[in-house]
């Protein structure tokens, strides 16, 4: 082999812009005695490497290795190419191409080297706000399009001084190419309003700590939208926002300064502590100490808090001035999608916040705070939002066609996927209204353009009446473009299948509140024989009828009552049960009428239902005021220490099986009606649940073999559920749980996409 010149092109794909790749590849290079160039272009980056044999191999070797902290190499692909003479390494300017992947990273917490800047007096970026470099910063909310260049983000109208310059061109340096870098001398700055909207004077941080100090709701502008502050221990304060908010019960997250503050607050583990110092900073959901000084008003419902660390150096300057935890919640009414423009947010949260602290620089797209907690041991992300989006999922079977999967109604986050990638965008929250609607198409529209993929499939929810499902229908009929309507269980199983790479089949266990079954009924109980092209439905959990329809779920006193008449026959016991106690006879009595003659009563077979049933009968909990309520309060109840659980039966006459809850309730509300505390009642109840999950997947296994179980669907996001499935499961089957795309129908349209996909190319 010649020991002359070589030269050797290497494609790296993945998130790596925006990551300090290019100045990483240099250093190597240069370390390797290597010549050649290293530029970005829309589909990630390519190097043109030129030297010996032995110094190509030893900076390939380099780079497959890993790259800086926050890229994400998913290939690199290399071919020799013709030597050339070159002098040195350079890095060269973007390019432009028709093929364009997600090579832009999330939006990045704070570093380590930039947080120490901004908090030393001597620094030039003292008490800046808007500091980054190559390893932190926002990015996808900024961005208008790719390549990752200064020029297609908002910091465009932000030219760098000459100190800012020097730094951007200098390879050795950390904000080499770090197209947000910014300084008080030419970067964006903060500013103060009133609720009116009028300019106020002072030293924005420390005018907007005092009045947090004080008692007040301060508007903060953020990465990815519009948060609503107070002080997390006032009552007060808290009750206040909770009013104006008009969120009367669901818990709101908890921003502290550190890990320190956090363990003062509440219990955490080491993979709880893991998760919320990971650069994606989401919302962790962990168990409040006794006395932490919290607020009870900020999470009413029990001991269960979202707490955050700070993620940008504007929340850190801001934590450390109030000297206090805070309260940082999305800034909207309740259900509405979170502000973002200036405009929209002094106009729609001037009813809610004192006064607004705000910047210059634009927000491009809105991206909530994600939400995740530890289940089973590892990360479970509930919201997949800021932090995560837009990183692919990779898929072991390439899209042959591109796929537009348009979600679920609740909780909605879409999908747009093409050759090995699945892109979710970002939560959108429940389609309930147009303004929501039109944030949905705002954000398809976006990726589309941002990704230059035209759909050429178009994948829904069986439901007819999901804006998510209009929406896609409407498009095809405009656009001609066919589409795939997907059931809703068969979608969640087909979600957990692509995040672990499960060929397929599956035993899948799809327990959530409801979606639309193949048989028109309302499924959510669900035991899958599963492959991406079809599904076989195993096994489910008995009906229950929801007397009154959807109110039933509003008014869970209404399940409970049918509940008990089922499983005792007509006559259950003349005990004292709160939830139903609370509710006129004559309420009740409709309740039974609808039920005996079949009006405004349809069977629904949720897992989600029996929680309902539970709670409403160990807790006392009649009334349900925001989605999944009554389960979350009854998990948080659960004691780890208690004893025992419940019985059930598995009906196999039934086609498909049926699990029949009738013992399970009947044992509950005995242990009810004896004072059993609740805690252990909602222990004995989980435990049920985990044994008959464990139960309905073995008497499967008998008769399809021993294949890989996934349990997902909503209710899995469940820990202390999750947690005793994998203890019941644990020797015999290997158990797949979603992590990093929500197991609920923030996590649907991944399923979606790779179903429709499968369909359409059998």
């Amino acid at each position: 082999m010649s020991s002359g010149p070589r030269g050797r092109r290497l494609e790296i794909r993945g998130t790596v812009q925006g990551v300090g790749m290019r100045p990483f590849v240099w250093r190597a290079a240069r370390d390797c005695g290597v010549a050649g160039r290293v530029r970005n272009h829309a589909a990630g980056v390519t190097v043109e490497a030129f030297g010996t044999a032995a110094s190509l191999d030893a900076l390939e070797a380099r780079l497959r290795a890993g790259g800086p902290p926050s890229a994400r190499i998913t290939s690199i692909g290399a071919e020799e190419i013709p030597a050339e003479d070159a002098a040195a390494f350079t890095i060269e300017e973007s390019a432009g191409a028709d093929e364009r992947r997600v090579s832009i990273p999330p939006d990045l917490s704070t570093c380590p080297a930039c947080l120490a800047e901004v908090l030393d007096p001597s620094d030039r970026r003292h008490g800046y706000a808007f500091t980054n470099c190559t390893g932190c910063g926002p990015r996808f909310t900024i961005v208008r399009d790719v390549p990752y260049d200064r020029a297609t983000t908002t910091m465009a109208p932000f030219p760098m001084c000459p100190d800012c310059a020097r730094e951007y061109r200098d390879p050795a340096d950390r904000r080499f190419h770090a197209e947000p870098v910014a300084c008080p001398a030419c970067g964006p700055r903060l500013a103060l309003r009133g609720a009116d909207g009028a300019a106020m004077a002072g030293d924005p941080i420390a005018v907007a700590a005092a009045a947090l100090a004080g008692g007040r709701i301060v508007a903060v502008k953020g990465i990815g939208g519009y948060h609503l502050a107070c002080d997390a221990t006032s009552p007060a304060a808290v009750a206040l926002l909770r009013e104006r908010k008009r969120r009367e019960a669901k818990p709101l997250a908890v921003m502290v300064r550190d890990l320190d503050e956090a363990g003062r607050l509440a219990f955490l583990s080491d993979a709880e502590r893991e998760l919320l110092a990971s650069p994606e900073r989401p919302v962790v959901l962990v168990r409040r100490r006794d006395g932490s000084g919290l607020a009870p008003e900020v999470a009413p419902d029990g001991p269960i808090v979202g707490i955050l660390l700070p993620y940008s150096p504007l929340h850190h300057l801001l934590l450390a001035a109030a000297g206090r935890p805070l309260v940082m919640t999305s800034g909207n009414l309740s259900e509405e999608p979170i502000a973002f423009r200036d405009d929209d947010a002094l106009r729609r949260l001037a009813g809610i916040a004192d006064l607004f602290l705000l910047h210059d620089r634009e927000i491009e797209a809105r991206a909530d705070d994600s939400v995740a907690r530890v289940v089973a041991g590892r990360p479970l992300v509930m919201r997949r939002a800021r932090g995560f989006v837009p990183t692919p999922v990779l898929v072991r079977r390439p899209f042959p066609l591109p796929v537009l999967a348009c979600g679920a109604h609740l909780k909605n986050v879409f999908c747009l996927a093409a050759r090995g990638e699945a892109t979710l965008g970002p939560h959108v929250g429940d389609l309930d209204d147009l303004e929501t609607l039109r944030s949905f198409e705002a954000s398809v529209a976006r990726l589309e353009r941002f990704l230059r993929i035209r759909p050429e499939l178009l994948a829904h929810d069986l439901h007819p009446g999901y804006l998510s499902t209009r929406y896609a229908r409407e498009r095809s009929l405009r656009d001609g473009i066919p589409t795939v309507a997907v059931q809703h269980h068969h979608a969640h199983a087909a979600a957990a299948m692509a995040e672990h790479a499960l060929e397929g089949p599956v035993l899948a266990l799809t327990w959530d509140g409801t979606g639309l079954g193949s048989d028109g009924a309302s499924w959510g109980g669900e035991l899958l024989l599963a492959r991406y092209d079809g599904f076989e439905r195993l096994a489910t959990f008995r009906p229950i009828p929801l007397a009154g329809g959807e109110r039933a779920i509003r008014e869970p006193w209404r399940l409970a009552q049918v509940a008990l008449d089922q499983a005792f026959d007509g006559d259950p016991p003349a005990g004292a049960f709160p939830a139903l106690v609370a509710v006129p006879e004559a309420d009740r009595e409709v309740v039974r009428r609808m039920v005996a003659v079949g009006v405004n009563a349809p069977v629904a077979h949720g897992a989600g239902r029996l929680f309902d049933v539970v709670g409403a009968l160990a807790l006392g909990r009649g009334v349900s005021r925001f989605e999944g309520q009554v389960a979350m309060a009854l998990e948080a109840a659960s004691d780890g220490g208690a004893d025992g659980r419940y019985p059930f039966a598995i009906d196999v006459a039934s086609t498909p099986w049926q699990l029949d809850w009738r013992p399970l309730v009947r044992a509950a509300a005995e242990d009810v009606l004896r004072g059993v505390p609740a805690g252990t009642v909602s222990m004995r109840f989980h435990r049920a649940l985990a044994a008959a999950g464990a139960e309905l997947v073995r008497m499967a296994a008998g008769r399809h073999g021993r294949l890989p179980v996934v349990a997902t669907g909503g209710v899995f996001q469940n820990a202390r559920l999750a947690g005793l499935l994998v203890e019941e499961m644990a020797g015999r089957f290997e158990v797949y749980i979603p992590g990093r795309v929500p197991p609920g129908d923030g996590g649907i349209a991944l399923g979606q996409a790779v179903v429709a996909s499968a369909i359409a190319a059998s």
